[in-house]
């Protein structure tokens, strides 16, 4: 292989692996969602190899915006067996979760092998339960499980409205995006009112563009990253217990002390609850400056995108604009199929059927995790799901 595992030790594993195994778990990713199973895996006695196609942990981390912080608090996102520092704040940064990525594979002593693709995964065709991974160089590689975790922010979807093929401005996804620096003094418009889209409007907004608005499809929640000192991650985790409709009622009540009404600015209140709502798959936003910019006039909401003609964007209300730049905060695609979609592992949205220590029916030893988004906080959810497949995982080797 192209480049060596990890060989650093780390002196608080619960127990030491046996780096001679040649039926190890592999790990498919080295974000957090692998790093974390491996090195619940390890401390198990159990060895992981993790498979990162790109030549350094954290790939996807290292590519977002500058601007970005986590949006749960630092206490809440840290990965089995390593804290985060105290310094990195309360919201942690781009930057220094890498470092903390970097840090906890050097902590943990984790194998991890860059430049490395898995392609396919298959049963093991001699019928003993393992599994059989392709992956770039001709590889074919077997294991006595594998873990899913190439990400929730895979491959960046851009809608195919008609005539953005030909449109003459910049078109970019949100995925390429780092700063406002090179959009001072330019007319941008914003698709997507997600919390990437709302962030990155805020931030040309406050980065120095002439004029910033953004395309809303569907008014969404807003929340408080934190009110009164609580952040919003902790009614996140409670409200997961609570009945719909108790929350959808609760958050109505919040909203309306918490939160200005922006109806007059082009931003109704949305007119279902919080928690339908998420149920549906849609995250509430958390205002990082989306609020004070839109009442402030400095990011102006707009009706969706219908076509796009030449320079000129057309929207849904037949509004016709003509930014300079359209940046588009639309989505990912797990782009799961190629790898395992054989398998009939993924729902009609191309999204894993299980997650955590549960394996999907019929194929025993394969998990995933980090596909999942909940309001609290998908950094938590990947370091329980480490723990439930490393625990699952160390049952069946036993």
């Amino acid at each position: 292989m192209p480049n060596s595992p990890s060989t650093a030790d780390s002196h608080d594993a619960v127990a030491l692996t046996d780096r001679t195994d040649d039926r190890p778990v592999y790990v498919i990713g080295g974000g957090p969602g692998g790093l974390a199973a491996a090195a619940a895996l390890r401390a198990r006695g159990v060895r992981a190899v993790v498979l990162e196609k790109s030549d350094r942990v954290g790939a996807s981390w290292r590519g977002h915006y500058d601007r970005l912080r986590l949006h749960t608090t630092r206490r809440w996102s840290a990965l089995p067996g390593l804290k985060m520092p105290r310094g990195f704040g309360r919201w942690v940064g781009r930057d220094d979760v890498v470092r903390y990525l970097e840090k906890y594979t050097e902590h943990h002593g984790l194998e991890v092998v860059t430049g490395v693709e898995a392609t396919r995964i298959d049963p093991a065709p001699d019928g003993s339960g393992d599994w059989q991974l392709t992956a770039t160089g001709g590889r074919v590689l077997r294991g006595r499980a594998v873990v899913v975790a190439t990400g929730f922010n895979h491959t960046p979807r851009i809608p195919r409205w008609p005539g953005s093929e030909t449109f003459t401005g910049e078109l970019l996804h949100a995925a390429g995006y780092r700063n406002p620096a090179p959009y001072a003094d330019r007319d941008v418009l914003v698709v997507g009112i997600g919390n990437t889209g709302a962030e990155i409007a805020a931030d040309l907004a406050e980065g120095g563009a002439s004029r910033v608005r953004i395309a809303v499809r569907t008014a969404p929640h807003i929340v408080r990253r934190s009110t009164a000192g609580v952040p919003a991650q902790a009614a996140g985790i409670l409200i997961r217990h609570l009945p719909v409709w108790l929350v959808d009622r609760a958050s109505g009540l919040l909203s309306r002390v918490a939160s200005p009404d922006l109806g007059g600015r082009g931003l109704p209140r949305p007119t279902t609850g919080l928690y339908s709502r998420m149920k549906e798959g849609a995250t509430p936003v958390q205002d990082v400056g989306l609020i004070a910019a839109v009442k402030a006039g400095r990011v102006t909401p707009v009706a969706t995108v219908a076509s796009f003609d030449q320079d000129t964007v057309v929207l849904a209300d037949g509004t016709r604009l003509t930014p300079d730049a359209v940046i588009t905060a639309t989505g990912y695609d797990r782009a799961l199929e190629p790898l395992l979609g054989h398998l009939d592992v993924l729902d009609g949205q191309g999204r894993p059927v299980t997650h955590g220590g549960r394996s999907p029916k019929g194929a025993p030893g394969l998990y995933f995790t980090g596909f999942t988004n909940p309001i609290s906080g998908m950094l938590r959810e990947i370091a329980l799901d480490a723990e439930k497949i490393a625990k699952k995982v160390a049952r069946a080797s036993r």
